[in-house]
Parts: structure tokens; C-alpha cells; sequence
């Protein structure tokens, strides 16, 4: 029971995470603004919004049609395509092509029987189960948030926002997967050579053994082409993981004067303008970079009052949610899915901010929400997890690492077990494009 009004108000560039579809055919008033009523409630069945079409957003309303087949789902996205983050190192160097990861969204909602609407969110009132939008107010009676991850910028830059601006446009990770993919890719192939920075974000940050996967196709690609560079991994970790011994063999036997991986290598400070790094482990200069701060849960967590704190009483920056339960502590008619989730164990703490984890967590909040709908007890399930990572393109060799997850008896904590596949193979490359597939079959097409 909400027992408190809750407004609060967002910028309209409140950022989601990737799909599509006009509002042509809706029935709106006929001039749309942020006041008008859009969708109102045409009859008693039970209303289900979800901010943001990732994998984790995609997936809950493919499966909350399913679960609650007289559910009405409606799938607020900014963005006018969908992006796949996995894979897409390989399409930065060309293995896979941009139909791999690049797709249109309305082939799935129309599949499936959701609403799919391309909107900005603009806000929450959590107390009148609203969604504020820039084409209007759409009302629910469950709310999914799924925008994913923000960068915190500010954690290096302050207010500083000129800094932040140019940082963003001239070095972006583009783990935010959009029109940025383009910007990184564009970098990479007219780098002629000198020294790449990397840095990676402390811990939680969206899928952690990826940065690493990059580094070494893009080590590949530069050993491919003869570019005579260095990359420069600044790990704010004191050793290389998950995958640990996979990706040390990797850097030192396939890109020995290539890679570098320097650990213990938090930023202290950065001039962008200079192309210079403080870090706890020294100091460097660079010819281009590719720079990921921080990782936040998505604005839309903040700007519907729901992110944690830790004891000290500043903000985590996670969504405060039940960790087995995955609703908002303050609010159990809102849901998070994906990368935006808190803390779920003094074990292991997060859930591994993944594709993999997003695409279950996203089939367990419908079965929650189906369970709720229909009157029944709702019962607590656990996600796993799988993540194949590419270290050489010839011949194509792969590690991975999974996790699986378990209450523990005696505590009551979900704990995990982590078993890193450390040897590359080429059948590990087969089992990722198998995997992949199945996931996209699953909420894509």
C-alpha cells in the first residue's frame, strides 16, 4: 500500500534503453502533451507498464501476455531500435554485422499483443499509479522499471557538466548501446596507433567481464591489422574478474605487446582536454580512450524516489528493492528488472548485471505479478546466469563463466557459486551463438 504521495518530476531526456513504435493509431486526444490522458483505462482489466525495452523490459512484457493473458502491457521506450550489448564487442571488430544486434521492436510487440510506444518518461505519481510521459499520462496498476544503467559522470567531473559533455562525446564506452555503438566503432578503426586507455568502473557496473573482452578483440584487431598500439586496462580491482585466469592467459599469450592490465587503478582525476589519468596505481597519458565511469541505476529510479541507502544514509545509487521479490521497499506495485537492480546478498551483493540475468529476472517478476493478479501466493524464484566471452577472432576461441544461485538454510541469503571456464575453445564460440539464438527467439522475434 502506498502511504505517501509521491511526484517527482523528471527531465525530458529521462534515457530508457532501446525499442520503438510511433503513437499512430492510440486513442489519444488528438493534440498530445505531458497533461493528456494517454491509453485511459478502456475497461477492468489489470494494467501493466514497463519503462524501458531492453532485454529485461522486452522480456517481462513478451511474458506478462503469457502469464495474464487479459492483462493490458504497455512498453514505454525512448529509443527508436533496439541495441544488444552482447555481441557487440564482435561487431566493433566486425565478426558479427549490425543486423546481428540492431533490430526493429515492433515485430515482437505485435507478436506478442503488447503496446509498444516510442515516449520519453518524464516522471512518477507513484500515489495515482501515473507515468508521466511526454505524450502524456499513462495510468498502471503494476509498474516494471527496466531503464537499465546510467554513467556517473559526475563522480569524476562534479558539476562540472562542460567536462562531462566533452568526456562523453569524445571518449564514450557506449555501454549505454545506441547511436554511441557508431562513435566507438568509428574510433577504433581510424586509430593508427599510440596508447588506448580503458578504464573499468568499480564494482557493481553493468556485465563485468566484458571490458576485458573487448580489450582483446580489439588487441585482435589491432594485431590483425599490423596498428601499432597499446592498450591500457586502469582496473580499479585488485586482479583481473570474473574469468580471472582465462583473461590473464589471453593478454599474455595472444597480445603480450599489446595489453596491459594495471590493477588497484581507480581514477583519482582526469583531464580530458590534456588526455591525462590520475589513478590509485599512477599516472598516464593517452592518445584515445575509451573511458566508463561509474555505473548508476537508470534516471527513472531516482526520479521516482526509489534508490537505496546504504548505512551511512547516502544513496547507493540501486533501486531499494526486496531482494527476492524484486519490488520497491516503500511501493509493491512497482517492480525492477535488469542492470537498475539493488543488492540482493551480503554474500556476493549484486546480481550479476547482465543480458542473461535481465531476460530471467524479467520471466519471474511476470510469473510474480500473474501469481498476484490471480489471488495466489507468490512464489520466490532465483535467476542463473551465463555469460561467453570472445578473446580471439583467429581462430575464434571463447571463455565463459557461470553462476548458479541458492538459498542458503541457515542464513536465509541467496548465495552464489561462481565456476569460471577459464580454457578458450572454439566450441565455447558455437555454445555462445547457440545461447544467443535462444535468447533472442525468446523476447525478439
Amino acid at each position: 500500500m502506498v502511504k505517501r504521495r509521491t511526484f517527482l518530476a523528471a527531465p525530458p531526456a529521462m534515457a530508457l534503453g532501446a525499442a520503438s513504435l510511433p503513437l499512430t493509431g492510440l486513442a489519444a486526444p488528438a493534440v498530445l502533451n505531458s497533461e493528456s490522458r494517454l491509453l485511459p483505462p478502456a475497461s477492468k482489466k489489470p494494467r501493466v507498464v514497463i519503462c524501458g525495452g531492453g532485454w529485461g523490459g522486452m522480456t517481462a512484457a513478451r511474458y506478462v501476455r503469457q502469464y495474464v493473458p487479459n492483462a493490458d502491457v504497455v512498453l514505454l521506450e525512448r529509443n527508436p531500435t533496439f541495441w544488444s550489448g552482447p555481441m557487440s564487442n564482435k561487431w566493433l571488430v566486425d565478426i558479427v554485422n549490425t543486423d546481428f544486434v540492431h533490430h526493429d521492436m515492433t515485430h515482437a510487440a505485435n507478436k506478442y499483443g503488447y503496446r509498444l510506444i516510442q515516449t520519453e518518461v518524464n516522471g512518477f505519481d507513484r500515489a495515482k499509479r501515473q507515468v508521466r510521459t511526454a505524450h502524456g499520462v499513462v495510468d498502471y496498476d503494476y509498474l516494471i522499471l527496466s531503464g537499465g544503467i546510467r554513467d556517473d559522470f559526475e563522480a569524476w567531473f562534479g558539476e562540472d557538466r562542460e567536462a562531462v559533455a566533452y568526456t562523453s562525446k569524445h571518449f564514450n564506452s557506449a555501454y549505454i548501446p545506441n547511436a554511441k555503438m557508431h562513435t566507438v566503432k568509428a574510433k577504433l578503426k581510424n586509430f593508427k596507433g599510440g596508447t588506448m586507455v580503458m578504464t573499468l568502473p568499480p564494482p557493481p557496473h553493468r556485465c563485468p567481464p566484458s571490458p576485458y573482452e573487448r580489450a582483446c578483440l580489439m588487441a585482435w584487431h589491432m594485431k590483425k591489422n599490423k596498428i601499432p598500439g597499446k592498450i591500457l586496462i586502469l582496473d580499479p580491482k585488485p586482479k583481473i574478474g570474473p574469468i580471472g585466469e582465462g583473461y590473464r592467459q589471453a593478454f599474455e599469450e595472444l597480445y603480450p605487446e599489446i595489453i596491459t592490465h594495471v590493477p588497484n587503478a581507480g581514477v583519482k582525476s582526469l583531464d580530458p582536454y590534456k588526455k591525462r589519468i590520475v589513478t590509485a596505481a599512477g599516472e598516464y597519458d593517452f592518445d584515445d580512450a575509451i573511458l566508463m565511469p561509474p555505473h548508476q541505476a537508470a534516471d527513472m529510479v531516482w526520479h521516482a524516489g526509489l534508490i537505496g541507502k546504504g548505512a551511512d544514509g547516502k544513496p547507493t545509487g540501486w533501486a531499494d528493492m526486496d531482494p527476492r521479490y524484486f519490488t520497491a521497499r516503500s511501493d509493491d506495485r512497482v517492480y525492477f528488472v535488469g542492470d537498475l537492480m539493488g543488492a540482493i546478498s551480503p554474500q556476493f551483493g549484486y546480481y550479476p548485471k547482465s543480458a542473461h540475468v535481465a531476460n530471467a529476472i524479467g520471466k519471474i517478476v511476470a510469473r510474480n505479478i500473474s501469481e498476484r493478479v490471480a489471488g495466489k501466493e507468490v512464489v520466490a524464484r532465483l535467476p542463473d546466469n551465463l555469460c561467453y566471452m570472445m578473446v580471439n577472432g583467429d581462430p575464434q576461441e571463447e571463455i565463459a563463466v557461470k553462476f548458479d544461485y541458492a538459498v542458503d538454510a541457515a542464513s536465509g541469503h541467496v548465495h552464489q557459486t561462481q565456476i569460471d571456464l577459464d580454457v578458450r575453445t572454439n566450441d565455447m564460440v558455437k555454445e555462445d551463438f547457440a545461447w544467443i539464438k535462444g535468447r533472442f527467439d525468446d523476447f525478439l522475434f
